[in-house]
């Protein structure tokens, strides 16, 4: 390559060729290119010339790659904490806040694997094929490092800072959605009901955490009601795929297009199941003790009622996001309805 050759990269790999261009272009560089050209160009007669980058930061594309988003989801870890009236403890608070960190570590390394593992499927996908990973802005060879990187710290954290009963919990769920990555998601209803379980795993995570404990209503209920938000996030992708014309099984999973009827059944009835649970546990002889009035809790049917049904009419309409909980996050009226919810909770706790 002669004095006057001219050097285009994004990659270190390429840095030895620029040793010998008389300038060197950046085009989207790879994370510690841009100073490791400087460096070089400083030692050899290479000219850094104008970098050319359309692509987002590393940061925003690193949180994009360890779905920070997603770390809403660990908020269920603070169920048991609302659930006896003990939000306001500071010292439980502390071990609630250190329980979400852990498995918002843990799960970011799991999201970083699955999506190593889905790459080729997820580039099939109308959304998913956004992902960094998927779309080639964030490399293989970074999520190789930041998977184990994660799962350390996240364990680290447990066993020093968290009762041990909490570790165990977190690596059951560590080694249940590995099972769902590698296996489980593959498998028709498995899937659905592994996503449940993975749901409420957080729950009696955080009443381990925090020395409360889980009760038999808490459990039922969530199961019932994330078995719904499950079966919601599976109706969502054959919906897409059923408008697209498509018939064969849809990529990575076991399901037909055809089937998305069947899952807008089963999940109606999950979530309306929650809805009875609620009401049984209202009924309960020993909610009284927790409560000055239990009367003013039956409020609280036809709120769960409402955004059940709304939540499964707007997947009907073809506007649901793909992940059911990231969409009430977002949504105004689901958060009002969360909101009216635990406004009943407190007003029957306080008010005779």
């Amino acid at each position: 390559m002669g004095n006057r050759d001219i050097a285009i990269s994004d990659s270190k790999v390429d840095l030895s060729v620029w040793q010998s261009a008389s300038t060197a272009y950046i085009a989207n560089p790879e994370f510690g290119v841009t100073a490791a050209a400087q460096k070089l160009c400083n030692q050899y007669p290479t000219k850094l010339g104008q970098s050319f980058v359309d692509r987002p930061t590393y940061l925003y594309t690193l949180r994009k790659a360890l779905r920070l988003h997603q770390w809403a989801k660990n908020m269920l870890i603070f169920v048991p904490l609302i659930a006896t009236h003990q939000f306001f403890s500071v010292p439980l608070l502390k071990s609630g806040i250190l329980a979400f960190f852990c498995f918002g570590l843990c799960a970011s390394s799991v999201y970083l694997l699955n999506d190593l593992l889905d790459i080729q499927d997820d580039r099939q996908h109308p959304t998913k094929q956004n992902r960094p990973l998927a779309a080639g802005t964030f490399s293989i060879s970074q999520a190789v490092i930041w998977i184990p990187c994660l799962l350390i710290t996240s364990f680290v954290l447990a066993i020093k800072f968290v009762p041990i009963k909490f570790t165990f919990y977190l690596f059951g769920y560590y080694v249940l959605t590995l099972a769902y990555s590698f296996w489980l998601k593959r498998i028709v209803m498995i899937d659905v009901v592994a996503l449940a379980i993975l749901y409420s795993v957080r729950v009696v995570a955080g009443g381990a955490a925090m020395a409360l404990g889980t009760t038999f209503w808490v459990l039922t209920f969530c199961l019932f009601i994330f078995l719904s938000l499950a079966f919601v996030k599976r109706y969502t992708e054959l919906f897409h795929s059923r408008n697209k014309g498509l018939l064969h099984k849809a990529s990575g999973r076991g399901y037909y297009p055809a089937d998305f009827e069947m899952l807008a059944s089963l999940g109606g009835a999950s979530g309306y199941l929650s809805v009875l649970v609620l009401a049984l546990y209202i009924n309960e002889p020993s909610t009284g003790l927790l409560y000055h009035s239990q009367k003013w809790l039956w409020a609280t049917c036809p709120i769960l009622l409402f955004w059940i049904s709304r939540v499964w009419l707007l997947a009907h309409r073809g506007q649901m996001n793909d992940d059911p909980i990231i969409f009430a996050l977002k949504d105004k009226v689901s958060l009002l309805t969360v909101a009216a919810f635990l406004l009943v909770f407190y007003v029957a706790a306080i008010y005779g």
